[in-house]
């Protein structure tokens, strides 16, 4: 019986690495862009992002414990499930995001700047400071942020409308310059992710600055 129960355990084992090697396997190809946003969240890079990982994240680019918390259970409540993979079991209230499938998450009343699959469009890029960047061409202030958000809604679509305004909302916060505006280049950084990375390099080198002092 002993020996069975090794067996049997072994084997549950092995089953569970083998899905974290399936749901890691992303990493080993080129990500989409959509794919290269997400995948700072997902701190252990296994695939899965859980809402442990998307408060931590959210914490390491500067986000109070109360907005980064009530992110991670918005923000996994509402993608987990579109993303799950076909016949996977997941721990309930769990509610894991998986990397790979994050494009079957994408909300609506959005600017457009992924296409269905998770590529970047740089003609809806451009087309955002276009159409609302109107007291610079290369930035938006809090108010042309909110008409943008507007105008890319959809009918009926609360759950998009709270998507986009919860999004922007939390970049315009952490990333607008001192006059208020939300820089181009900035939001560019966004939407490949590397502007997570570096908001969290700049968060670790204040921290050692103000160890020293």
């Amino acid at each position: 019986m002993a020996g069975k129960a090794a067996d049997t355990g072994s084997h549950d084992d092995a089953t569970k690495g083998q899905s974290s090697s399936s749901t890691a396997d992303v990493y080993s190809g080129e990500l989409t862009p959509l794919q290269r946003h997400v995948a700072f969240f997902d701190r252990d890079k296994d695939g899965v992002i859980y809402p442990s990982e998307t408060y931590q994240g959210f914490r390491a680019i500067g986000c109070g414990v109360a907005l980064s918390a009530a992110s991670a259970v918005f923000i996994n409540a509402g993608l987990g499930p579109s993303t799950k993979p076909e016949n996977q079991k997941t721990p309930p209230f769990k509610f894991p995001i998986y990397v790979k499938n994050i494009h079957k998450g994408k909300h609506g009343s959005d600017s457009g700047v992924y296409d269905a699959n998770g590529r970047f469009v740089p003609e809806k890029f451009e087309e955002i400071f276009k159409k609302h960047a109107h007291t610079k061409p290369d930035a938006l202030t809090g108010k042309e942020l909110q008409e943008m958000l507007q105008a890319n809604r959809e009918p009926k679509d609360f759950k998009g409308w709270l998507g986009g305004l919860t999004e922007w909302k939390v970049l315009y916060s952490l990333c607008k310059d001192k006059d208020g505006f939300l820089h181009k280049d900035t939001v560019r950084a966004v939407y490949d992710g590397s502007l997570f990375e570096r908001l969290e390099q700049e968060r670790k080198a204040k921290k050692e600055f103000t160890k020293k002092k």
